[in-house]
C-alpha cells in the first residue's frame, strides 16, 4: 500500500530502512519464522513496538495510518515478525480492559468452549498470551505467561507460527470485556491481514515488473510480449483493487474510531477483494517469472506464500464472500444500490 498522506514521510522511510537493512543483513529465513531479538530491541528503541498504544501506557500515541505503514513495511521486505499481534491485538485488548503492560512480547487468542484456541500467530514465542474466554455469558480477558499454557507448535503456509493452546478455564480469573470488544477484536485482524496481503501483492507487482522488463527472450524484452503484458496487466488491476478496498476499510476505520455500523462490511469488500486478488496475482507472477521463480533463491516465494497464508486467517476468503452474499440478500433488490453507495 501506499503511504497515506497523514504519514510523515520521515516516518515512513525510517521504517522501510529498518527492514531493509535487517534483511540485507540477515538474509531470508530458513523453516518455522523466529522473531529476531536484536530487530525487536531496535523497533522497541525506536518506538515502533507498541507504536499505537497510549502514551500514558508506554505507547507512542500513533494510529492506525502509521501501523498501515509499519506492517506494509515489514511485509514489503519480506521480515516476518509480531508486530501487529503484540501492539494491535494484544496491546490494544489489554488497554480496552484496562489491564498494565509490561516489555513482555505478546500476542492473543480467544479460547473456545474446551479452552482450546488454535493458529494462534507466534504463541509459541511469546513471552505472554492476552486470553479471552466465555465465561457466565460474559467475555473476561487475562494477561498470562505463555508458561501457563499447553502450546502445540504450528506453522502456516508462510512458515509463520500458528500454533495450538490449550488452557483449564475454570482455574482462570478475568476482567469482563464486552461482546463489541472481542468482535472488533476480530475485525482488527480481518484489516490487519488485508494490509499485509495487499503489501504483499505490492510486491509481487513490482518483481514482476523488473523481470519482465530485464529478461530477454527471442531477443527483446519478456514486457515487449502481449501475453505477458496481459499477465502483468491483470496483477496491476488486481492489486489495485484490492488496495483500494483495503484503504476504504482503513479510513472509515480511522475516521468512526471503530463505530462505523458500516464497518463491518467495508472490511468484508477489503477481504474478499484481496483474497480473489492474491489467486491472481501469485499465478501470474509464476507464470511470468517460469522456473527461477519456484527456486528458494529467488524472492518471489517470501511475497507470495504470506499472501495465500494470510488471506485465509482471520476469515477464509469464502467466510468474507459469504458474509458479504448474507448483506446483498438480506438489503433485497430495493436497497442494494443503498448498501454499495452507503
Amino acid at each position: 500500500m501506499h503511504a497515506p498522506t497523514t504519514v510523515d514521510a520521515d516516518l515512513t522511510d525510517m521504517m522501510s530502512a529498518v527492514f531493509s537493512d535487517h534483511r540485507e543483513r540477515n538474509g531470508p529465513e530458513d523453516g518455522i519464522a523466529t522473531c529476531d531479538p536484536s530487530l525487536w530491541a531496535q523497533l522497541d528503541e525506536l518506538g515502533l513496538v507498541r507504536l499505537t498504544g497510549r502514551e500514558e501506557t508506554g505507547g507512542s500515541g500513533a494510529g492506525w495510518y502509521e501501523a498501515a505503514e509499519l506492517l506494509r513495511a515489514a511485509a514489503s521486505h519480506g521480515v516476518r515478525i509480531p508486530l501487529a499481534e503484540h501492539d494491535l491485538l494484544a496491546g490494544w485488548l489489554l488497554e480496552e480492559a484496562g489491564l498494565p503492560m509490561d516489555k513482555a512480547r505478546l500476542t492473543a487468542c480467544v479460547l473456545d468452549e474446551k479452552g482450546v484456541a488454535r493458529s494462534v500467530p507466534w504463541a509459541s514465542q511469546a513471552d505472554k498470551i492476552v486470553t479471552v474466554w466465555r465465561k457466565n455469558d460474559t467475555y473476561v480477558v487475562a494477561d498470562l505467561e505463555s508458561t501457563f499454557f499447553d502450546i502445540t507448535s504450528g506453522s502456516n503456509l508462510a512458515d509463520e507460527p500458528r500454533d495450538v493452546v490449550s488452557a483449564d478455564t475454570i482455574a482462570l480469573s478475568g476482567t469482563p470485556v464486552s461482546d463489541a470488544a472481542i468482535r472488533q477484536l476480530f475485525l482488527r485482524g480481518a484489516l490487519i491481514r488485508a494490509l499485509q496481503v495487499c503489501a504483499a501483492l505490492d510486491r509481487i507487482l513490482d518483481l514482476s515488473v523488473a523481470h519482465t522488463t530485464e529478461r530477454v527472450q527471442f531477443g527483446r524484452p519478456l514486457a515487449r510480449f502481449q501475453a505477458v503484458q496481459n499477465l502483468v496487466a491483470d496483477m496491476a488491476a488486481e492489486a489495485s483493487l484490492a488496495r483500494t478496498a483495503t484503504e476504504a476499510a482503513l479510513t472509515e476505520a480511522v475516521r468512526t474510531q471503530w463505530s462505523s455500523e458500516n464497518l463491518e462490511l467495508l472490511i468484508a469488500v477489503a477481504r474478499s477483494c484481496a483474497g480473489h486478488a492474491a489467486s491472481v496475482v501469485v499465478r501470474n507472477a509464476h507464470q511470468v517469472h517460469g522456473a527461477i521463480g519456484t527456486t528458494r533463491e529467488h524472492r518471489l516465494h517470501e511475497f507470495t506464500q504470506p499472501a495465500l497464508a494470510w488471506r485465509s486467517e482471520f476469515g477464509s476468503v469464502h467466510y468474507w464472500d459469504d458474509t458479504l452474499t448474507t448483506a446483498a440478500l438480506e438489503a433485497g433488490c430495493e436497497n442494494i444500490w443503498g448498501l454499495i453507495t452507503r
